[in-house]
């Protein structure tokens, strides 16, 4: 009689992901939640002529702060990233949430000091938040990556950038909401003390979203990082240095450094360009069947009657991401991470045009659609790659390195489009202009590119400028802004120069991905 075979008894199945991954997830959801809470109302802020309440400050001005932001930001990681390898990512985590909870306070305070600039103040909370950031972002991803495998990483990676969408989609929602609690409130929000106290009550929430990381830290169980812990402080910032010094890194980095020229655009000129100029009346009217209180959320009204504030508009980036990103992640698994780029970037380029070159709010979400499917095939890619060349015990280093194309790329696109923006492309502006070229308020002056100077000779302040423009032509807001966009094309002059940028950026890519397979430890 034969023997029935023992049964071997079963095991378990090893979790795909582990807690510390989910808890990294988490900490990343509400440090995004704070940050896009602040960024997409940021541009609005800083520079808009007509939103009351605002800094009022120029093109210029926001060019500048923006592009200190993104080299604190994004290219101090270089040296943070080694530190955070040295010292451990829980430890860098707890002191880069303190930095960044200083930070949203200091934006929130600051202009209420006397004898501190609204730039200048403004500037500095920037300062400090954008340093929190640059520890918290190495410790962030490298941690992440020592809990994924060669297996896993692809969608470990889409789910790390789905969450991070997450955060930003309902940060773009909770602005709308909070300036709409803050109209609640006594008095009108109109009044420029009331609509100052609303924007703080905005700083404030990131500031509390970023204090709950603080929390999660005691039940987050730190990573090793298998880097030595004996090293001292100039010896890590050495192998830091050493380690960037390397020839392919860095032209892969300068290729990265133009995609993400032109990609922060929408995210950081985009909101400016749609209050100016898209018109989205249409969209606000389809909305009708929502009940009023959300209506008057996702609605406001504007001179040129009601339209969907850029926020609700750009929140469709978060949304499309949110929906595809994991399912992209998925397709891409088996694909070369240099060739999903590459598809990546000529996708964004596309939806950069597309989204740019128009006045309709319909064709805009279309192209931010492109946009997005870019994102998501270029995003997550961008630090799996780095994950995947990175030698042992330099996770954290080489997830500092991710950052340096994001920091140069936004700075130099900052600088860039504070001059595009501010000489071709904003309404107040172009409305100065043309009282200066085409109507007698002008006569015996030149438009010389100065808004200031324009300001001082017309005697018309930037923030009133439409209004006198309407007022000389009798036109009302939605054909005085037709006028403008008919008589400059500024959706030529500004998004044409990045576009250009984007193609520039996928062609290099294509002839590194190239290259790249000849290096063994470059070809991933």
């Amino acid at each position: 009689m034969s023997s029935s075979p023992v049964a071997t008894p079963a095991v378990p199945a090893k979790p795909r992901f582990s807690r510390t991954f989910w808890t990294l997830n988490t900490i990343e959801m509400w440090e995004r939640l704070a940050f896009y809470n602040l960024r997409v109302m940021a541009p609005i802020y800083i520079m808009q002529a007509d939103n009351p309440g605002g800094l009022h400050l120029t093109a210029m001005d926001k060019g500048t702060i923006y592009a200190w932001w993104a080299a604190f930001q994004s290219l101090l990681p270089i040296i943070t990233g080694g530190y955070a390898d040295r010292y451990g990512f829980k430890k860098t985590l707890g002191f880069s949430g303190v930095l960044m909870l200083t930070g949203y306070l200091m934006i929130a305070f600051l202009r209420d000091v006397s004898f501190v600039s609204n730039y200048w103040g403004f500037f500095a909370g920037v300062m400090m938040l954008a340093t929190g950031t640059a520890f918290f972002k190495p410790s962030i991803q490298g941690a992440l990556a020592l809990n994924l495998t060669k297996e896993n990483s692809s969608v470990g990676w889409g789910l790390f950038y789905w969450v991070v969408n997450v955060g930003a989609f309902l940060g773009h929602y909770l602005p709308s909401l909070l300036l709409a609690l803050s109209a609640l409130l006594p008095g009108a929000l109109h009044a420029e003390a009331n609509s100052a106290g609303a924007w703080r009550n905005l700083f404030l929430a990131s500031a509390l979203f970023s204090s709950f990381n603080l929390g999660l830290l005691f039940v987050l169980r730190d990573t090793p990082t298998g880097a030595s812990k004996t090293e001292s402080p100039f010896a890590v910032l050495w192998r830091t240095i050493k380690g960037i010094l390397e020839i392919r890194l860095i032209i892969w980095m300068a290729i990265m450094s133009c995609f993400w020229m032109m990609m922060y655009q929408l995210w950081d000129l985009q909101p400016n360009f749609i209050a100016d100029w898209v018109d989205s009346r249409g969209m606000a009217e389809s909305l009708r069947w929502l009940p009023a209180n959300l209506y008057q959320t996702l609605v406001q009204q504007t001179t040129r009657g009601p339209m969907i504030p850029q926020q609700v508009l750009l929140s469709a980036n978060s949304l499309f991401i949110i929906i595809g990103v994991v399912g992209v992640a998925w397709l891409t698994r088996h694909m070369r991470t240099l060739t999903a780029m590459l598809f990546g970037m000529m996708l964004a380029t596309a939806g950069l045009l597309i989204a740019g070159l128009t006045t309709s709010a319909w064709i805009l979400v279309f192209g931010i659609l492109f946009f997005s499917l870019g994102e998501m095939a270029t995003g997550p890619k961008k630090s799996e790659y780095l994950a995947l060349i990175a030698p042992p015990g330099k996770k954290g280093l080489y997830l500092g390195y991710v950052n340096i194309p994001v920091g140069v790329g936004v700075y130099a696109g900052s600088k860039i489009a504070g001059y595009v923006y501010g000489q071709f492309g904003e309404k107040a502006g172009l409305a100065l202009r043309y009282l200066v070229e085409k109507t007698p308020l002008g006569a015996g002056h030149n438009w010389n590119g100065d808004v200031a100077s324009l300001e001082q000779t017309l005697g018309v302040p930037r923030t009133e400028a439409m209004l006198k423009l309407q007022e000389v032509t009798g036109l009302d807001a939605t054909a005085a802004t037709k006028l403008l966009w008919d008589t400059y094309d500024p959706h030529v002059h500004v998004w044409l120069p990045f576009a250009a940028i984007g193609v520039l950026a996928a062609v290099a890519l294509w002839i590194f991905g190239r290259m790249a397979k000849k290096w063994s430890d470059m070809n991933a």
